[in-house]
């Protein structure tokens, strides 16, 4: 759950301002909290079926065909949208440890950084799955939790900035209101585990007695117990200290004591070489499928050394032509994730489940659903706006 959209917080913050700001993380957490309760109950909703992947969920709900091209185009965003992002991330934290650990080197280009970060995962994307990453994940979660705790103690030891400034850093309306759909982006991508939660409850033993449901909701709350400790602090304090100057990563801002926001960042490296292979299994799992099932290709080594490869230069090329770690986790976070994290499970929940008219339940549903639908849209909108306008000042591949 602890995902490295943990760094943008502050940098949302700022563009939401502290009111604004503490209303969007503390209603985020509460409503995917309770969309992440309804995935997990869904999972084994009919007697003797258990609904492994979103897209089966999505079928059960709005029909074969339908659940498909609803839920699957998505995802694929979801997924494949998270993959660019870190390396994007992979490639910035290594670019950061190398000019720390090194201040008197030659500079490299962020472009060769990525492209360092590329080359474990043609390695660890042959890996058959979910199961056998486990060691990779555990390491992704404990260095997630360290460089979060790193980034608010480091900036409380650092204390606030002189002449730090709190208002928004736009000096028009428009780019103060679009600032401000883009953080909400933000906040959206930081909250990111639905997508793969069903194939995580998948490898849970389950039976009638003891239904996978039970441990896996003592994990979600655990998780988010975690989350709460770890974003909050980041966000709250990141922005306290910074105010509105702060960077779209906070450990690119900070700079002492150096030795520990190197190993902060190389705790980032580690932790997005895992998240990179929990989010790219599920598209590992579909093309070779596709192709399989619906191309009758041969499912052999070759296969899956062709697609998994190619599949790893894809979001690596994606990556060095468009480097905005913000940008993206704005563009992404209101494009894909809101409709995956915030309404589609309610979705499905009143479809599935069938609540009374105007219960409590019925309500709820709602609610989420009519928020979700106005952050994917505008957070979307000002992610892109994001994008273009670095764009104009980008020199690609430099």
């Amino acid at each position: 759950m602890v995902g490295a959209g943990v760094l943008s917080l502050p940098y949302a913050m700022a563009q939401l301002g502290w009111g604004p700001g503490v209303v969007v993380l503390v209603l985020s957490w509460i409503i995917t909290l309770y969309t992440l309760w309804q995935m997990v109950e869904m999972h084994e909703m009919v007697p003797g079926k258990r609904f492994d992947r979103y897209h089966e969920l999505g079928q059960h709900a709005f029909g074969e065909r339908l659940g498909l091209y609803i839920v699957v185009p998505q995802q694929l965003v979801v997924e494949v949208g998270v993959c660019i992002v870190y390396m994007v991330t992979g490639g910035k934290s290594l670019e950061k440890f190398h000019n720390l650990v090194c201040q008197g080197c030659k500079n490299i280009k962020l472009t060769y950084f990525i492209m360092m970060f590329a080359s474990v995962h043609f390695v660890l994307s042959h890996l058959p799955n979910l199961n056998s990453i486990s060691g990779v994940s555990l390491a992704a979660a404990v260095m997630s939790l360290s460089y979060s705790t790193i980034a608010w103690t480091a900036s409380a030891a650092k204390g606030v900035k002189g002449n730090v400034e709190y208002g928004y850093k736009s000096k028009t309306t428009a780019g103060t209101v679009f600032n401000f759909f883009s953080a909400m982006g933000d906040v959206a991508f930081a909250y990111a585990g639905h997508n793969v939660v069903l194939e995580i409850q998948a490898t849970i033993p389950s039976t009638p007695e003891k239904p996978s449901k039970g441990p896996m909701w003592r994990g979600v709350l655990v998780a988010y117990a975690v989350v709460a400790l770890c974003y909050f602090p980041v966000a709250l304090v990141g922005y306290w200290m910074f105010g509105n100057t702060v960077d779209d990563n906070i450990l690119i801002t900070l700079e002492k004591p150096a030795w520990l926001i190197a190993l902060a960042n190389l705790f980032v490296v580690v932790h997005v070489i895992g998240s990179y292979q929990i989010y790219a299994m599920p598209v590992f799992d579909m093309m070779e499928s596709l192709l399989v099932r619906r191309l009758y290709f041969n499912p052999s080594r070759t296969l899956r050394f062709i697609t998994r490869n190619l599949y790893v230069g894809v979001t690596m090329f994606i990556a060095i032509t468009i480097p905005f770690f913000g940008s993206l986790l704005a563009f992404f976070g209101g494009f894909a994730f809101a409709p995956t994290t915030y309404f589609l499970p309610c979705i499905m929940w009143l479809l599935m489940r069938r609540p009374a008219r105007l219960s409590l339940s019925w309500w709820c549903n709602w609610m989420c659903i009519t928020l979700g639908v106005v952050l994917m849209f505008v957070s979307a909108i000002g992610g892109l706006r994001s994008i273009i306008l670095k764009a104009k000042d980008y020199h690609f591949y430099s």
